[in-house]
C-alpha cells in the first residue's frame, strides 16, 4: 500500500517544483499518520483524471506570473473575472430556464419568476420548434409543449412575450438549428411592442457545432448551418448592438459525459471555429468578438469547476489576442452563463438534488459566472413545478445575499490548489486543442467523430465507476433512503397540443397570402445566394410565415444533415 501511494504521489507531483519542506512533512508527520490510519483510497483524482496531491504549497505556484497569468479583475487575461468589481457592483443575472405546454402557460411562469425576483428570462423551446417543425406537423405529434414552449409563428411569440418588459429584461433563447428564425420572431415581436432594435437585449444560443457533437437537434448540414450562425453575427453587429450573438455551449457536451477538461477544450475549439467563419465572412474580430458568450456546466467537484471557469477566461483571452489579433480588450473577455448539472440529479431521494445544486451553484459563483440557472429538485422526474422552480431561485438568492461569497472578486485566487488546478486544466485542454488542430480543425474533427468518441469513452468510464460502486452517488448506489415519496409533478395540459395546432391553422388561414408568397420567394432566393438571411426572415415572419415553412424552404435548398454511422 505504501509503495502504491508513493507511486501515485509521484504522478501527482509531476510538474511541481521541488519542496524540501513538503518532503520532510511526508517522511515524518504524514508517514506517522498514514501508518496509524491509511488514507481511504490509493488514488485521488478529479473528474478529468488529474491526480490530487496530498499537500499543495507555494512551490506549486512558483512559476506563476501574477501579471501574465492572473492579472486583476477586469483586466487581461481575465483569469480573476471580466468585471473590475464583479459582484460588488452587480450580481449575476438570475435566469431560470422555463418553457412548457403553451405560450400562455409559459408566459404565466415567466411573470411568476419575475415577481419572485428573477432578473432575466430564459426560454426553453419544445423539440418540434428546435427541429424546425410546426406544431401541427406529423413529426411533432406527441412532442408539442413537452420539453419546452411551442413557437410556430409570430402569434405564438407575441403571446409568449405579452406584458414582459423587453426593453429592460434580457432574454436568453436556447435554440440552435432554427436560431435565426426565432431571433427574427423575437425582433418582430419586440417591434410590435414598440421596443426599438437598439434596446433589444439577450442571447441566442446559436451553437450548432455542439449539436453535431453531443445533442443531435440539427437540421441542415454543417456548412450551411455555419452560414446561419455568421448571418446572425453580421446582422446583430449592424442592427442589435445589445444582443449576444452566440452562447458557445460546453454544457451539453458535459451532460453527454465529457470531463471538465474536455468541456473546456471542445467549447473553446467551437469558439475558434465560429471566429474563423466570421473572419472568412469579412468581419473584423473587434466588430463581433465582444458579443460572443459561453455556456458551461457546473458539477459538484467544487474546486475543479472553479478552476475550469478561471482557465476558460485565461485561455480565451489568449486565443483572441494571440491567434486572432484582437486589440479591443472587450473582445478578449470570456463572459459565460452557467447551468447546474441536470444529469447529476437523481430520481431517487430528490431532496438530495437541492444539496447538489447548491454546491454546483456555489462553484459557478466562486468561478465568476455572469448568469446562472439552478436546476430544480424534481427535474429528474419531470419539468419543474412552480414551487420547485421558486426553491431553485431562492438558492441563488441565498448565495447572493447571505453567503458572503460575493464580497470580493475571485475569492479563491492564490489558493495553491486552485491555482495549480487552473494551470493543469489549461494544459489538459490545450492538449485536446492540439489534437483537433492536427485533424484539420473543429469541423474536420467532428466529421471523423473525434469529439464524439472522447465524450463517449469518458461517459462509459463514469458509468462503470457508478456500477462498481467506486464512484458514490448518494441515495442511488449508497446511502439509500428506506422510504421515499414522489412529490406532485408538473403536468402538461393534454389539450394544449390541440389548442396550439388550432392556432397554427388559424394563422395560416388569416394571413395575407400575397405578402406571405412574396416574402417566402425572397427568402428562398437569398438562401440560394450569399445575402444575409436575417432581413428576409424578419420579413417572412412579419407576414406570418411559420417556423416550419421557413425551415422547409431552407431544407429545399440545402438538404438535411444525416449522421454518419460507422461500424
Amino acid at each position: 500500500m505504501a509503495d502504491d501511494q508513493e507511486a501515485t504521489q509521484g504522478q501527482a507531483d509531476e510538474g511541481a517544483a521541488a519542496d524540501p519542506g513538503r518532503e520532510r512533512w511526508r517522511a515524518t508527520t504524514r508517514a506517522r499518520a498514514v501508518s496509524r490510519s491509511p488514507e481511504r483510497q490509493e488514488r485521488f483524482l478529479t473528474t478529468s483524471g488529474l491526480a490530487v496531491r496530498d499537500l499543495y504549497t507555494p512551490a506549486d505556484v512558483a512559476g506563476l506570473d501574477e501579471n501574465e497569468d492572473l492579472g486583476r479583475p477586469g483586466e487581461y487575461p481575465y483569469t480573476r473575472g471580466v468585471q473590475p468589481t464583479m459582484y460588488r457592483g452587480r450580481l449575476w443575472t438570475m435566469r431560470q430556464y422555463a418553457g412548457f405546454s403553451t405560450a400562455e402557460d409559459t408566459n404565466r411562469r415567466f411573470r411568476y419568476l419575475l415577481e419572485q425576483g428573477q432578473t432575466g428570462l430564459s426560454v426553453a423551446f419544445d423539440l418540434p420548434t428546435q427541429m424546425g417543425y410546426d406544431s401541427d406537423a406529423p413529426q411533432a405529434e406527441g412532442e408539442v409543449g413537452r420539453v419546452g414552449v411551442p413557437v410556430s409563428s409570430l402569434a405564438d411569440m407575441e403571446i409568449l412575450l405579452d406584458g414582459l418588459p423587453l426593453g429592460t429584461v434580457s432574454t436568453s433563447m436556447t435554440i440552435n438549428a432554427s436560431a435565426a428564425v426565432l431571433l427574427a420572431l423575437y425582433v418582430a415581436a419586440a417591434e410590435k411592442q414598440g421596443v426599438a432594435r437598439v434596446q433589444v437585449s439577450g442571447t441566442t444560443q446559436n451553437d450548432i457545432l455542439k449539436e453535431y457533437i453531443a445533442r443531435g437537434t440539427y437540421i441542415f448540414p454543417p456548412r450551411p448551418s455555419m452560414r446561419l450562425v455568421t448571418d446572425i453575427f453580421e446582422f446583430c453587429s449592424r442592427e442589435l448592438p445589445r444582443w449576444n450573438t452566440i452562447s458557445i455551449s460546453g454544457y451539453h457536451m458535459r451532460e453527454a459525459g465529457a470531463t471538465a477538461a474536455q468541456e473546456l477544450a471542445f467549447t473553446l475549439a467551437d469558439g475558434i471555429a465560429y471566429v474563423d467563419a466570421a473572419l472568412s465572412r469579412g468581419l473584423d474580430i473587434d466588430d463581433f468578438a465582444d458579443r460572443l458568450s459561453f455556456f458551461f456546466a457546473s458539477w459538484s467537484e467544487l474546486f475543479e469547476e472553479v478552476a475550469k471557469f478561471r482557465a476558460a477566461r485565461r485561455m480565451w483571452a489568449r486565443i483572441v489576442k494571440d491567434r486572432f489579433g484582437a486589440t479591443n480588450t472587450r473582445s478578449m473577455a470570456c463572459r459565460f452563463h452557467v447551468q447546474t448539472a441536470g444529469s447529476s440529479l437523481t430520481a431517487q431521494s430528490i431532496d438530495n438534488n437541492v444539496v447538489r445544486t447548491t454546491v454546483q451553484a456555489l462553484a459557478a459563483v466562486l468561478g465568476g459566472a455572469q448568469s446562472l440557472h439552478t436546476n430544480s429538485r424534481d427535474e429528474a422526474l419531470a419539468l419543474p413545478t412552480a414551487e420547485a422552480a421558486r426553491l431553485a431561485l431562492r438558492t441563488q438568492q441565498i448565495l447572493a445575499y447571505e453567503s458572503g461569497v460575493t464580497e470580493t472578486p475571485d475569492p479563491l485566487a492564490g489558493s495553491y490548489y486552485v491555482e495549480t488546478l487552473t494551470n493543469q486544466l489549461e494544459a489538459a485542454a490545450n492538449d485536446y486543442l492540439k489534437e483537433i488542430e492536427a485533424l484539420g480543425g473543429t469541423l474536420a474533427a467532428i466529421e471523423v467523430g473525434y469529439q464524439q468518441r472522447q465524450i463517449q469513452e469518458a461517459a462509459y468510464q463514469v458509468q462503470r465507476a457508478i456500477e462498481s460502486g467506486s464512484k458514490i452517488v448518494v441515495g442511488m448506489n449508497k446511502f439509500r433512503d428506506e422510504e421515499t415519496a414522489t412529490p406532485s409533478l408538473q403536468k402538461i395540459d393534454p389539450e394544449g397540443e390541440r389548442r396550439q395546432c388550432e392556432r397554427v391553422a388559424k394563422v395560416r388561414a388569416e394571413r395575407d397570402p400575397a405578402a406571405w408568397e412574396a416574402a417566402m420567394g425572397r427568402l428562398k432566393d437569398c438562401a440560394r445566394g450569399q445575402e444575409n438571411l436575417l432581413p428576409p426572415m424578419i420579413e417572412a415572419v412579419k407576414a406570418y410565415a411559420t417556423v416550419g415553412e421557413v425551415c422547409d424552404r431552407l431544407r429545399a435548398v440545402w438538404g438535411e444533415h444525416r449522421e454518419l454511422i460507422t461500424v
